[in-house]
């Protein structure tokens, strides 16, 4: 019987997750939506992910996690790894791309830049607080605009002359949007202009004072629409490599690493039977009144995290 590795990415909007085998090679891999319930999404993508190895003679021996969900999943899964996306998405491009020097992520709610030396990260950036240059602001204009997020892409390459819109923000991007719709800008203007702000917002913020270098791999859910990647070559000036499950490429990576710990055990797919439940209080032992959380499954304590101090420790039964 062949190993299998699972890595599963879990973010807000997203859970994302596959099977590779011992050759790295993705054999299972499913993407769907979190629905703010990590935990049933997960038992969700647990059981796509079993179906499709089902008679493929695949006994998977290790799980990795990853996304701002990771600490908790990796507690359900008993993951040998559960690691930043940082790391989870280098790991996975450098995989499949040994030369990449930049790495352009967006995703759902969150964008990040990853600068690569030699194989290895030497600096990075994330977002913070402002969504324009995300998948969700995009997917909230396509339905203001009338037009499936699909469509957003292929429509933005008909333009000629796309529209300038202010991409600072999500709230001054969508009244420019507005403004410039009622002076009569073409639709398909203002789509390419929509792209061409999420490429600006991107750069001048995430990117700014970053080394860019060629060659670039673009990933994440907004990698897909074909409108943002053109913008992003017209600004770098150079073509940028997309690839085909650059949207699984955290779960891809952190598949890898639980791969390379060693730490194998079979898994046990039935874990979606189970019922897990979280809990969380603030610690009253100290000043630094750390918010404890704590996954239960079946009602037995199986992990606890936030304490800063030993007076937060939590014994796991």
């Amino acid at each position: 019987m062949k190993k299998g590795y699972i890595g599963i990415d879990i973010g807000s909007i997203s859970t994302k997750g596959v099977v590779v085998d011992s050759n790295k090679k993705i054999v299972a891999s499913d993407y769907l939506w979190t629905e703010g319930d990590p935990m049933n999404a997960v038992k969700r993508l647990l059981k796509s992910l079993e179906k499709q190895i089902k008679g493929k003679d695949i006994q998977v021996v290790g799980v990795g996690t990853t996304g701002s969900a990771r600490k908790l999943i990796g507690a359900v899964t008993n993951a040998s790894v559960v690691k930043n996306e940082i790391t989870a998405h280098a790991i996975g491009t450098t995989t499949l791309y040994p030369d990449v020097n930049t790495i352009f992520e967006i995703g759902g709610q969150d964008s990040k830049i990853i600068i690569i030396e030699n194989g290895y990260v030497v600096d990075y950036a994330m977002n913070t607080l402002c969504a324009a240059g995300t998948g969700s602001f995009l997917s909230s204009q396509a339905h203001r605009l009338g037009v499936s997020v699909e469509e957003f892409g292929s429509i933005a390459l008909t333009s000629k002359q796309p529209t300038n819109i202010a991409a600072r923000c999500t709230v001054f991007a969508e009244s420019d949007l507005v403004h410039k719709a009622q002076m009569g800008h073409k639709k398909e203007d203002i789509i390419a202009g929509l792209c061409k702000a999420v490429v600006s917002n991107y750069l001048n913020n995430v990117g700014k004072g970053k080394r860019i270098k060629a060659p670039i791999v673009f990933q994440g859910g907004v990698s897909k629409n074909i409108g943002v990647k053109k913008a992003f070559e017209d600004q770098v000036g150079c073509e940028i490599t997309v690839d085909a499950n650059g949207h699984l490429m955290g779960a891809f990576g952190v598949a890898i690493l639980a791969q390379k710990s060693g730490i194998e055990r079979t898994f046990d797919f039935n874990i979606t039977a189970l019922d897990f439940k979280t809990k969380g209080f603030e610690c009253p032992k100290c000043a630094n009144h750390c918010e404890i959380m704590c996954v239960y499954r079946d009602n037995r304590l199986i992990d606890s995290w936030g304490n800063k101090c030993d007076n937060g420790a939590i014994r796991v039964n």
